[in-house]
């Protein structure tokens, strides 16, 4: 079932970076993993930096494609699961990359797809 408008989509986008970016930090990431605690934060990064350019709510140049934002969020999510496990992370790490990855699929999979229209 699909019950997620693009503008509360939009709103967790931004709340889920700032996770992204903070949470090595307060979960001790880096001591596991530096590559992990980084690609956290870049992916967070990368997400503040598409959701500013994607034709929805909360942006502030409508380039991309609320569908292409869809399929990036897609990748980033697969890309935190699989770096789980192919960097061996453990314990908090391990747990902290799945539950973001597979938050992020989730989001998607409850998300509407039809492009959004005529936002200013």
């Amino acid at each position: 079932m699909k019950f997620l408008t693009p503008a509360p989509h939009g709103l967790g986008d931004y709340a889920a970076a700032i996770v992204l970016i903070a949470a090595p930090f307060f979960l001790g990431i880096r001591e596991q993993s530096v590559i992990a605690h980084w690609v956290s934060i870049a992916s967070g990064i990368g997400l503040i930096i598409y959701s500013l350019l994607t034709n929805y709510p909360y942006s502030v140049a409508k380039v991309i494609s609320f569908k292409a934002h869809l399929v990036l969020d897609v990748l980033a999510g697969l890309v935190l699961i699989a770096m789980a496990f192919i960097l061996g992370l453990q314990g908090v790490a391990q747990i902290y990359m799945i539950v973001m990855g597979a938050g992020v699929l989730l989001v998607v999979a409850v998300t509407r797809t039809e492009e959004v229209s005529a936002i200013n």
